[in-house]
């Protein structure tokens, strides 16, 4: 198999490439009627705005489970008796299967069909939340917490390809794009908030129960208005990739988050770091040589798809760790119960959606490129200005003001970022393109994570434990978590401004 590059029309008016005639736009699979063949009755097709409608709502709930456990850790931490780094395995086996089995998630949408991929991650998804919801101990949280990520990584990929397949390409699916970006972004930004309502007015375990009834109600939707579609019959899910892939960022991050307890240079630190980065190195190997890969290593010398998931990657692994710090600041520090901590959140909240929904218009006149390197450098002096709170901070300076900032600018970013991503994809990489645009925001996000929660860590003066009331000796490790976070982004801006490209290509494969 070969590839050379295509040079398609200005993403703003092609943002992902394709056409309705394209299989990835929606055609059913199966023959065509030809001459001498009875004609069959046309099968009406989905309503675009219903598909757009479902597949938002499945990503908004995946989306969503990144973050609502924040608010609820405190809760978790006393009635199940969970450590520390339990209670930071709660996010990150979460985030880390999502992320690691999502390529593979992405491939099997291409293969056995969107509509089937939704339907299975969603009702896997949904049922690892009743497990998670009356987990008797912290294993089975922590287990439960996993199965909803491996749901997650068979859904949320086929989300875009649904939405980039059922509106056609141009100016209605920019605003399809922007939609799913915003709702995705929406659906980590209103965590905080739904996750502090259960927790004060129920309890902690109904930040997983109330998953459970949405997720039956889309089940339903999807399966009477999505209709199937796929695009790469013949081909192969490649399996041993997915689990070299998932392994090594798992171990990876566990490395990270052991420096927290054994610093940079003991061996329980080291091993895992270098065992990780093994593992992805034989991922590596194991894609060049193999027939059918998960990821065809030759799709990332298509400058727009490397560059724009890197960009993806940098921002999520600030602005997870945004949504962790920001809730556990207010809680811990300025005494917010969850439910204030998740309503101070709020303005940050409808900040990413005005950002995401305004993209696609300031793209017309700006340009994908320009518009992602200004959202980044908002982003980042939002982050600058977080990283000078205090422990007598207020609510407009320590949390309106820069978390408007701050998650404005990822809104504004992520948008032209996700464009320019899906617009170098080939049509039979549809949902691979897909899953590597959610694979590398939430991977950012897991191991933005646990670098940042380390970080704190390592600057706070004496160990606490989360809930601790010495709201003084909290503050320098957030504060340095929101410096680290402006000189990541700071860095996205160069990587962005050098790498990404000012016209759109298309990987083609031939062969």
């Amino acid at each position: 198999m070969t590839s050379m590059p295509q040079t398609d029309s200005d993403p703003t008016s092609d943002p992902a490439a394709g056409s309705p005639s394209d299989p990835a736009a929606g055609s059913p699979s199966g023959p065509t009627a030809g001459p001498g063949t009875a004609a069959r009755p046309s099968i009406r097709p989905p309503r675009p705005w219903l598909v757009v409608l479902v597949a938002c709502a499945g990503q908004f709930l995946v989306v969503l489970d990144v973050s609502v456990m924040n608010v609820a850790l405190p809760s978790m931490k006393a009635d199940l008796d969970l450590s520390s780094l339990g209670l930071q395995w709660v996010l990150n086996a979460y985030a880390i299967a999502f992320a690691g089995f999502m390529l593979l998630g992405g491939r099997a949408a291409d293969l056995y069909g969107r509509k089937t991929m939704f339907l299975a991650g969603l009702g896997l998804f949904t049922a690892a939340s009743v497990v998670g919801g009356i987990a008797p101990e912290g294993g089975w949280l922590i287990g439960a917490r996993a199965a909803q990520g491996l749901g997650a990584a068979a859904l949320s990929p086929a989300t875009l390809t649904l939405v980039t397949a059922a509106v056609p390409a141009g100016a209605a699916r920019t605003r399809a794009i922007g939609t799913w970006t915003a709702v995705g972004a929406a659906g980590g930004a209103a965590g905080g908030f739904v996750g502090g309502l259960l927790v004060d007015l129920l309890n902690w375990r109904w930040v997983l129960l109330v998953n459970v009834p949405v997720g039956i109600l889309v089940l339903a939707a999807a399966a009477l208005g999505l209709r199937e579609s796929r695009t790469a019959a013949g081909r192969r899910l490649d399996l041993p990739g997915a689990v070299l892939v998932t392994g090594g960022l798992a171990t990876l991050a566990y490395g990270i988050v052991q420096t927290e307890m054994a610093g940079w240079t003991a061996p329980a630190t080291l091993l895992p770091l270098l065992g990780g980065l093994a593992l992805l190195a034989l991922f590596v190997a194991v894609e060049a040589r193999t027939a059918a890969p998960l990821v065809p290593l030759g799709i990332f010398r298509n400058r727009a798809v490397s560059a724009a998931n890197v960009g993806i990657m940098l921002c999520g692994s600030s602005s997870f760790g945004m949504w962790f710090f920001m809730t556990v600041y207010a809680q811990n520090v300025l005494g917010y119960t969850p439910l204030q901590a998740g309503l101070a959140l709020v303005p940050s909240s409808l900040a990413v959606l005005v950002g995401s929904k305004t993209a696609p218009r300031l793209m017309a006149l700006t340009g994908a490129r320009a518009l992602a390197l200004t959202g980044i450098l908002v982003a980042a002096a939002g982050f600058a200005w977080q990283s000078t709170l205090t422990a007598d901070g207020t609510f407009l300076t320590t949390i309106l003001g820069p978390g408007i900032l701050m998650m404005g600018g990822i809104g504004l970013a992520t948008t032209p970022l996700a464009t320019l991503a899906t617009s170098g994809a080939a049509p039979g990489d549809a949902g691979l393109v897909s899953g590597l645009v959610n694979t590398s925001r939430t991977m950012g996000g897991a191991l933005g994570l646990a670098t940042l929660t380390t970080v704190a860590a390592s600057t706070t003066p004496t160990p606490l434990a989360l809930g601790t009331p010495a709201a003084v000796s909290l503050v320098p490790g957030y504060a340095m978590a929101f410096r680290v976070s402006t000189g990541v982004l700071l860095a996205a801006a160069v990587l962005m401004a050098l790498w990404l490209p000012r016209a759109v290509h298309r990987t083609v494969q031939k062969g």
